[in-house]
């Protein structure tokens, strides 16, 4: 957002603010504060004129300056009305040097999860992909997806939902007391890099908000049902400081994996290339691989597969 425009909005927030004032202040003119204010309005900030001067009423828009407004983590937004899918415009966005950048559509119609599988995107959800540039080797790149889904759990539970993780990167709600769960949100991070470090990398998330569940895949949910609906600026804001304040502190990743995580203590069945291991889930490594005592009394850790959770002996 222009700079000029965010140090109008942080004045109209605290009160109202005449123009003479507004152009003192900045040091422009009295018709640059009317531009400024028209193109605000235009963005669809709520700015009413009174004796007293200028006033923000409301910030009830979906767009990038209302998100970069009051966002307290150091991205820029890209912003879609519709978008074809998240992750691939991030790539092109870290592919022609940006970092910290949250593309942000209001939904997809080519939105893809893990094994190129569909991912349903309507309006009304938070689909957001974030270009990052971490100093970190490739093993440390899945400390970013946990701390994607940490930060998507840890929102969702402040707007009301008893969200969880499932390994290695759903957050869910549970159903019952024996590792059932409906699908709230997904992770899908991809990167670029060498033998020794990462380039960019991208985790694309998505959210089931202010949806019905009705039309969504078979075991889904979402945080209307759950708990009604959310403001999705200050959703998608919440998400992207919790994310930025884990990426800045990766030791803090796990053990916060750990507090929220629904299938450690679960009987767990992981496809993997290698072959399928079936155990009670007892931890994750520092990496965020999976550890699995099998029924053998032998413990196997793994990096990547489809974590199914299975009823208890």
């Amino acid at each position: 957002m222009n700079e000029t425009r965010r140090a109008i909005l942080e004045a109209l927030a605290d009160g109202p603010v005449s123009g003479p004032e507004l152009a003192d202040s900045l040091d422009i003119s009295r018709a640059a504060v009317w531009k400024h204010i028209e193109g605000l309005r235009e963005a669809e900030f709520e700015i009413e004129s009174g004796a007293n001067g200028y006033e923000l009423t409301a910030v009830d828009a979906y767009n990038a300056p209302a998100i970069e407004f009051e966002l307290e983590a150091p991205f820029s937004i890209d912003y879609h009305d519709s978008v074809g899918s998240t992750n691939d415009r991030a790539r092109e966005l870290a592919n022609d040097g940006e970092t910290d950048v949250a593309v942000v559509a209001n939904e997809q119609t080519g939105g893809r999860g893990r094994l190129e599988r569909e991912w349903s995107a309507p309006a009304g959800g938070v689909w957001v992909s974030i270009v990052t540039r971490p100093t970190i080797t490739p093993a440390q790149a899945p400390l970013y997806t946990l701390a994607a889904s940490v930060a998507i759990a840890t929102v969702a539970r402040e707007a009301g939902v008893d969200a969880r993780i499932k390994w290695p990167n759903d957050v869910v709600v549970p159903v019952g007391e024996d590792g059932d769960y409906r699908k709230l949100a997904g992770i899908l991070t991809e990167m670029e890099g060498q033998t020794d470090r990462v380039d960019w990398l991208v985790p694309g998330i998505g959210v089931n908000a202010n949806l019905d569940s009705d039309g969504l895949p078979e075991g889904a949910t979402s945080i209307r049902d759950e708990a009604g609906d959310v403001d999705r600026r200050h959703f998608v804001q919440r998400l992207l400081e919790e994310f930025d304040r884990y990426r800045t502190d990766l030791e803090a990743v796990v053990p916060a994996w750990r507090e929220l995580a629904l299938t450690l203590g679960q009987r767990v069945r992981v496809e993997r290339s290698a072959g399928e291991v079936v155990g009670e889930a007892i931890d994750v490594t520092d990496s965020g691989a999976l550890v699995i005592e099998t029924d053998d009394d032998e413990r196997v850790t793994v990096s990547a597969g489809d974590c199914e959770h299975l009823r208890p002996v």
